[in-house]
C-alpha cells in the first residue's frame, strides 16, 4: 500500500497592520500579497517560504 506524503505548506490568517482588515494566504507565495482594502504588501516572495510583514493570527491545517 503506498503511503501519501502531507503538504508542508500551509495557509496563514493575517491582519493588515494599516487597517486591520484579516486576509488569508498561502504560506509560500510566488507574487507579493497586498491587502485588499488599503493595498498595503502584506507578504513577499523570498523563494520558499514568505516573508510576512503583517501580524499572523493562526495558521490554519
Amino acid at each position: 500500500m503506498r503511503s501519501t506524503r502531507e503538504p508542508v505548506s500551509k495557509f496563514i490568517k493575517m491582519r493588515c497592520p494599516k487597517c486591520k482588515n484579516e486576509q488569508i494566504s498561502f504560506g509560500k507565495v510566488s507574487t507579493g500579497v497586498p491587502c485588499l482594502v488599503c493595498g498595503k504588501r502584506l507578504a513577499e516572495p523570498t523563494g520558499g517560504k514568505s516573508k510576512v510583514k503583517a501580524r499572523i493570527l493562526e495558521i490554519l491545517e
